[in-house]
């Protein structure tokens, strides 16, 4: 994933790009970077690791000593950016947000032109932000080279520009994540959160629609193109990623979360457990957990407490064994809320399965006498090609994908995962079940999809679903 934060001022903007960059803290885990533009020291680019140590340590210096009116920042989950270019479009700094899946076809292509050359990172990987630069680099200005570069990828792309005279903002063709524009008296912001400007003085001014490009200075926004009408928008956003005070067409996620617990308790209606607790793995589980408390009646607990001032995010380091450690050391348990007790924990979702299954052997170590677990999002069952939610290299990476090939004895077909997907059929009842048992729960139930999306409250035909379903 990654965030992103831009700025035009009539005054200095710097204290804006630092503080709303930083609010994006939470969508990357590996690089940040500003870029600001004053007319008279021309470009001033910085670039920091931030695995270690937060945004605001690494870029102190910088937020005293940029100058300019102009400015991008972002967070970002792999490709150091944003990058300083310069082209036929004259000198830029561009950064993105999304996934390239034609990586290898399109500078391959490019490079046969025999017109440029790429710099290549780590295990031969290829920065995706200057890939996008060079299909800009195409076409005869930064409007037709944006929509050509859209055009070429196999993925998403959303795509911000600095230049002299203003920023550009694309969102992706799909938009399957966010573009919001924010103004105050003094200028114009754009951001991938809708909270991180609240605070700087900035009030709602609108989200771009899908494939839509603008271009905007202090003193105005300008439309380049216009949204297209198909949307599909990541649900995941609302679901994980998204920051609890965030919202998303129009839908609060906090909210959002809120419905989706109550969801599932609803759905637990009639069944025979016997509940003590509601708890939620903090921190994108915990809404879930109250909306689920207040629908059941059960009390809401925190037996597991966060321990967030000197650890890193759990999935920072690049190796998953080092990850997943991070994640337990993070987790401190409350014995007293624990012992002898019959806990429903809510998670956000199951992905490989690695670290609730530990979460789960936690509470049962600390005297738990039951582990009644809720996913708040169904079976992932395919992984994501749009915007790297999660860092699996293989679809068997997840755990219900393993799952069902152990049920088939082999790969299946898609009519067969579409079986797998729908949770009113036998095989889908086999897969939870065999899910449940492998991680150890007491009880498992998945939310369900038509759930989850009337808990968004935003057309079906709006949202991504692929992860869930395959639907592209």
């Amino acid at each position: 994933m990654g965030g992103f934060f831009a700025a035009a001022s009539r005054e200095a903007c710097i204290f804006d790009l630092f503080f709303g960059t930083d609010y994006h803290s939470h969508l990357g885990t590996r690089r940040a970077g500003m870029v600001t533009y004053d007319p008279r020291e021309g470009f001033n680019r910085a670039i920091h690791n931030i695995e270690n140590s937060p945004f605001r340590t690494k870029f102190d210096k910088e937020a005293n000593d940029m100058k300019g009116n102009l400015g991008i920042g972002c967070i970002s989950d792999y490709d150091p950016q944003p990058l300083l270019v310069r082209s036929r479009h004259g000198s830029y700094a561009i950064m993105t947000v999304g996934k390239i899946n034609n990586v290898k076809e399109l500078t391959d292509e490019i490079m046969n032109e025999g017109s440029t050359h790429f710099f290549v990172q780590s295990h031969d990987v290829i920065n995706c932000t200057e890939l996008t630069a060079a299909l800009i680099n195409h076409k005869e200005n930064f409007i037709e080279g944006i929509q050509y570069a859209q055009e070429r990828i196999d993925g998403s792309m959303t795509i911000l520009i600095l230049t002299p005279k203003g920023i550009y903002a694309a969102r992706d063709k799909m938009g399957r994540t966010p573009v919001v524009l924010g103004q105050k008296e003094t200028g114009f912001c754009a951001s991938f959160e809708s909270f991180a400007y609240l605070n700087l003085g900035y009030r709602d001014l609108r989200e771009l629609g899908p494939g839509e490009i603008v271009v905007f200075d202090q003193n105005g926004v300008k439309t380049l193109v216009k949204p297209g009408s198909r949307m599909r928008i990541c649900t995941f956003l609302w679901v994980y990623y998204g920051y609890p005070s965030s919202k998303y067409e129009g839908v609060s996620v906090e909210k959002m979360r809120y419905y989706c617990g109550k969801a599932l308790a609803k759905r637990d209606k009639g069944m025979d457990i016997d509940i003590d607790i509601v708890a939620g793995v903090p921190d994108s589980g915990t809404a879930h957990a109250i909306g689920y408390a207040n629908e059941s009646g059960k009390p809401f607990s925190r037996p597991f407490i966060k321990y967030t001032p000197t650890w890193p995010r759990s999935f920072m380091p690049t190796i998953q064994e080092k990850r997943n450690l991070i994640a337990k050391m993070k987790m401190i348990p409350v014995h007293d809320l624990i012992e002898g007790k019959n806990i429903l924990l809510i998670d956000d979702s199951i992905v490989r399965g690695t670290q609730l299954r530990e979460t789960t052997e936690y509470l049962f170590d600390s005297g738990a006498k039951e582990v009644h677990v809720r996913p708040a999002c169904p079976p992932i069952l395919y992984g994501c090609k749009y915007i790297n939610f999660s860092r699996s290299n293989s679809d068997m990476e997840l755990i219900a994908r393993r799952v069902i090939r152990d049920l088939e004895g082999g790969d299946v077909s898609p009519e067969v995962l579409a079986e797998y997907a729908d949770p009113d059929t036998e095989r889908y009842q086999k897969m939870q079940e065999e899910i449940g048992k492998r991680m150890k729960f007491t009880s498992i139930r998945y939310q369900r999809l038509d759930d989850m999306i009337e808990a968004i409250g935003v057309d079906r035909e709006r949202l991504c679903t692929y992860c869930w379903d395959g639907r592209e």
